[in-house]
């Protein structure tokens, strides 16, 4: 049986974040397959990477972790201060190392354990190009290294630190066919061992969703519904000013309902309904009765919950800016997608008031969802790479 190191910022099931949990899912779905190990941090708030796990090994879900202290927890200031530094107009590159030990999280110990049990793992999978963890990484173990990048077109991934990141793992594992052009047509790397471009999560449901349930304990009847971190690098503010302006031009009942942890001041409205962080149960039962999932963020390299509302069949309406959303709804044909107002409203009223369109959209949300996101086909596909990249490796040897 091959022995998986998989590297991950943070992992544990205290730790929120889209990264990490796929990372978590596929370590757990991977594990009896092969030998699976996960290197991590102790680390719990990415803002500051401080310890807060004590032990220096467990066990989470059948999978063996380690952890590994963060020797600096991030200053904000310092991070700050350098990251106005590097980008225009003052464009000094030359710090660039300096940013990445500065956005963490800085953990030498880890990459010091790789580099010397680098032998006893038959693959390396990094998850994230954007961390210390990931950049470090890599150069020890490239020649047996798997990347994951989740990567969209933002400003960090045209710093110059970033290159080897893209150039020297011996596989990619994209999760969306537009993650895999946008990376090869900055990075010219398509010789690269990669998997087409549909990876990431598989989606899996729990059985007893209750899709009316929430309407009857509120008395609602149309609503559409975010689910995720509300914040303003999310596009909620966005969200927030054109829905309160589509609710003054029309004569309608939908209301907005939010799930996810707050961090930005939330309008008080009655048809603004914010639930918080919340469980599993109702998280699903809510996102089935709705009459389509909004999703206003210009930069998302998967988006697991869009997929999860497509399995669920409900529509999506995602913002246009967003290549990899817009491409979930041109592919799947189970959603729409916005650039401005005009259109944001129009959509949303195709939504409210079309329930034969929702059903159509529905059905093939469906389908596109159990064509490419299941996690038999996503393991499978990961499975045919890390015996490509292992095979590699011990020929080159």
């Amino acid at each position: 049986m091959k022995k998986l190191a998989l590297v991950v910022q943070r992992y544990g099931l205290e730790v929120n974040g889209g990264a990490e949990l796929l990372m978590r899912q596929m370590a757990e779905h991977l594990n009896g397959k092969y030998d699976v190990e996960v290197l991590t941090t102790k680390a719990v708030d990415y803002l500051t990477w401080k310890d807060e796990y004590e032990k220096n090994n467990e066990v989470i879900n059948g999978v063996l972790v380690r952890r590994f202290g963060v020797k600096k927890p991030r200053s904000i200031k310092r991070f700050g201060h350098l990251s106005m530094l590097i980008d225009k107009p003052f464009n000094m590159h030359f710090l660039e190392d300096k940013w990445v030990d500065s956005q963490g999280p800085y953990c030498p110990e880890l990459i010091e354990y790789i580099k010397a049990n680098k032998d006893k793992y038959d693959v390396f999978v990094f998850m994230t190009y954007l961390y210390y963890t990931t950049v470090r990484g890599i150069k020890e173990v490239a020649d047996k290294s798997i990347l994951i990048p989740t990567a969209h077109d933002e400003p960090t991934i045209y710093y110059d630190v970033y290159k080897d990141v893209f150039t020297k793992p011996s596989g990619i594992f994209y999760c969306t066919v537009t993650e895999k052009n946008f990376v090869e047509n900055k990075f010219h790397n398509e010789n690269i061992i990669n998997n087409g471009g549909f990876g990431g999560a598989g989606i899996e449901l729990p059985p007893d969703i209750e899709p009316y349930k929430f309407k009857k304990e509120r008395g609602i009847d149309n609503y559409i519904v975010y689910v995720g971190r509300i914040d303003t690098h999310k596009g909620c503010q966005q969200l927030f000013e054109y829905f309160i302006k589509y609710k003054q031009e029309k004569n309608n009942d939908v209301k907005l309902v939010l799930m996810g942890k707050t961090v930005m001041e939330i309008p008080e409205r009655d048809d603004i309904i914010s639930l918080g962080f919340v469980s599993e149960e109702l998280k699903y039962n809510v996102m089935a009765g709705a009459d389509a999932l909004i999703m206003p963020s210009e930069f998302e390299s998967l988006s697991i919950v869009v997929l999860e509302s497509l399995a669920l069949g409900v529509p999506v309406i995602v913002n246009g800016l967003c290549e990899v959303l817009k491409q979930h709804c041109v592919i799947s044909r189970a959603g729409t997608y916005y650039t401005n107002y005009d259109e944001f409203a129009n959509q949303l009223d195709d939504m409210v008031c079309d329930g034969g369109l929702r059903e159509e959209m529905g059905k093939l949300g469906v389908q596109y969802v159990d064509r490419y996101y299941r996690w038999d086909k996503i393991i499978d596909s990961f499975s045919q790479m890390v015996e490509k990249v292992s095979d590699k490796a011990e020929r080159k040897e």
